[in-house]
């Protein structure tokens, strides 16, 4: 990566933007690969602005690289004032915003964010899910929960005694 791009995430990760849960949020989109260490979560609120239903705010949570985060926060503030199918629009690389172009080794970074955009925005999508009542806050999972909550169907790791080696 270069030094430039590097600096550019380094004062993005300084100041991080709508950073957390968003209690009342319209909906939620997850990704990402639990096996692997990346998730990103995000949550959306709406409001009627015009007579359009706009994004009013959108925060996150990630558990993945810096370049992840500050693509997140960078995306949050991008979508603002958008409506779904205008937020759905944005390419990947636009995501990115004022990071600029991302090396190829960073691009999934972008895709994490895309993908839970997508999640929370696009109903077909699989893992869109409607945000808990806020009268249930508890009940919104959060992404601690997909790492905690066992998978129907996932790998099984069994742990090894570690024997002593024979000595000769």
């Amino acid at each position: 990566m270069n030094q430039d791009l590097e600096k550019r995430i380094r004062e993005a990760m300084l100041n991080p933007q709508n950073l957390g849960e968003l209690a009342g949020a319209d909906s939620v989109g997850t990704v990402g690969n639990s096996e692997c260490g990346e998730m990103l979560r995000m949550w959306v609120k709406f409001k009627d602005e015009n007579g359009k239903r706009v994004i009013d705010r959108a925060t996150f949570q990630s558990f993945g690289c810096e370049t992840a985060i500050a693509v997140a926060s960078l995306a949050t503030e991008l979508i603002r004032g958008k409506t779904a199918e205008e937020a759905l629009a944005l390419k990947t690389e636009e995501l990115a915003g004022e990071l600029g172009p991302l090396p190829p080794m960073k691009i999934h970074c972008a895709q994490l964010v895309e993908g839970a955009l997508r999640s929370a925005l696009d109903p077909n999508h699989e893992a869109a899910t409607p945000a808990a009542p806020p009268s249930l806050p508890s009940a919104t999972p959060n992404l601690l929960d997909s790492f905690t909550k066992p998978k129907e169907g996932g790998v099984r790791v069994v742990f090894l005694d570690k024997k002593p080696a024979d000595k000769p």
